[in-house]
């Protein structure tokens, strides 16, 4: 039996050293460990590695369920996929272990939670890039097709839907960048 710990931090700025002593200390002999969002499962390469790696009759140990997974789906989805391999499954801050029924049920109630949070989260931020917009300070991603490009195309016979076809981009987007783009200088 081989006690396997996995670890995630969000940013490059953040630091895996206290989830990799948490881990040590609870008897892990292999961590995987990576700085990647847990918003999703997908591209977390040492996720991946980790679930490979683990066998029937293995342990597989997070310090918090949120290094795991911010959603419910996903957190089920890999729990299951564990204990279909035969794997157990320990959370040690929140005290969970799936070889029993009411580590089972607590994970599932802490699971709904860490989604609840990851919600509350999306929703402040949405509040702050609306009130930054109605302050002018906010203006979103940079345009990635310059107008330029489209008065250019215009200026040789070109109309929309073609150019929208020759730049990757919709209809509607070439008729809204030219509404917002200032009047071209007149010749």
């Amino acid at each position: 039996m081989a006690v396997v710990g996995y670890a995630r931090v969000s940013s490059a700025g953040q630091s895996l050293e206290v989830q990799q002593e948490q881990l040590a200390a609870a008897g892990c002999m292999k961590v995987f460990a990576e700085k990647r969002s847990g918003t999703t499962t997908e591209g977390r390469e040492q996720l991946d590695l980790a679930l490979s790696y683990v066998r029937e009759g293995d342990v597989f140990v997070v310090t918090r369920l949120d290094r795991l997974a911010r959603s419910l789906v996903d957190l089920r989805r890999t729990v299951d996929a564990l204990t279909a391999k035969g794997v157990g499954f320990r959370c040690i801050q929140q005290t969970i272990d799936t070889t029993s029924s009411e580590g089972r049920l607590m994970l599932n109630i802490l699971a709904s939670f860490a989604e609840f949070e990851t919600d509350i989260r999306k929703e402040r931020q949405r509040d702050g890039i609306e009130k930054a917009k109605e302050a002018g300070k906010y203006r979103g991603r940079p345009a990635s097709i310059d107008v330029a490009q489209i008065r250019a195309l215009e200026e040789k016979g070109v109309g929309p839907a073609e150019i929208a076809k020759r730049l990757g981009i919709g209809r509607a987007s070439v008729y809204r960048l030219k509404a917002s783009a200032p009047a071209a200088p007149a010749s």
